[in-house]
C-alpha cells in the first residue's frame, strides 16, 4: 500500500514536470521566431516553474493557503511577463503596471476558494479592492480618462476618502448580519 502511494507521487512529479518541459519548449521556440529578448522569455519561464512548483508543492502535501497565493500571482505574473516577452501584449511595463493589483486580487480570490470551498468575505472584499484599484489605475495609465493620475487625487481625494468609509460601514454591517464574520 505504501508502495502505491510512493509510485503516484513520483508518477505526479514526473506528469508535472514534463509540463513545464513542454511549456519551456514552446516558449523557446516562440522565443527564437522572431527578434524577442531571450532574457525576458527565460525571465518569465522561471517565474512560471516557481509559481508552478509552489502550487504544486501546497496542493500535494496540504500547505497554508498563502502559498497558494503566491504561487496563482507568481503564475498570473509570468503570463504577463510571457505574453510581453513574445510580443503578444505589446505594451510596455510602465503602462501596464497597475495589472499587478488585478492579479493580486484574482489570487486572493483563488486562495480563499482554496480554504473555504466558497466565497467569503475576508477574502472576497480585499480581492474587489485590490481589482477596483488595478482597474481604476489602468484607465489612468491607458489614457482612457483624460486627466492625469496626480490632478485627479489633488481634487476628488475628499470623495475617495467619503467612499471608502461608506464602504467600511456597510462592510461591517454585513459582517454583523452575518453573524460576526468568519470563524476559521
Amino acid at each position: 500500500m505504501n508502495n502505491i502511494k510512493k509510485d503516484r507521487s513520483v508518477a505526479g512529479i514526473v506528469i508535472f514536470s514534463s509540463l513545464l518541459l513542454v511549456l519551456a519548449g514552446f516558449a523557446f521556440f516562440l522565443g527564437h521566431l522572431e527578434n524577442i529578448s531571450r532574457l525576458r522569455t527565460l525571465l518569465s519561464l522561471f517565474v512560471l516553474f516557481g509559481g508552478a512548483g509552489l502550487t504544486f508543492f501546497t496542493l500535494k502535501f496540504h500547505k497554508p493557503v498563502v502559498y497558494l497565493f503566491f504561487a496563482s500571482f507568481l503564475i498570473l505574473a509570468s503570463l504577463f511577463l510571457f505574453l510581453s516577452a513574445v510580443r503578444i501584449y505589446p505594451l510596455p511595463f510602465s503602462r501596464s503596471w497597475p495589472l499587478i493589483p488585478v492579479f493580486a486580487g484574482l489570487s486572493l480570490v483563488t486562495a480563499g476558494w482554496q480554504r473555504y470551498r466558497t466565497m467569503k468575505l475576508t477574502y472576497v472584499v480585499p480581492a474587489l479592492a485590490f481589482i477596483g484599484l488595478g482597474v481604476s489605475l489602468l484607465l489612468f495609465s491607458f489614457d482612457i480618462v483624460p486627466v492625469n493620475f496626480k490632478d485627479f487625487m489633488v481634487t476628488w481625494w475628499p470623495l475617495l476618502v467619503l467612499l471608502a468609509g461608506v464602504l467600511l460601514l456597510l462592510l461591517a454591517f454585513v459582517v454583523e448580519k452575518s453573524g460576526g464574520g468568519d470563524e476559521t
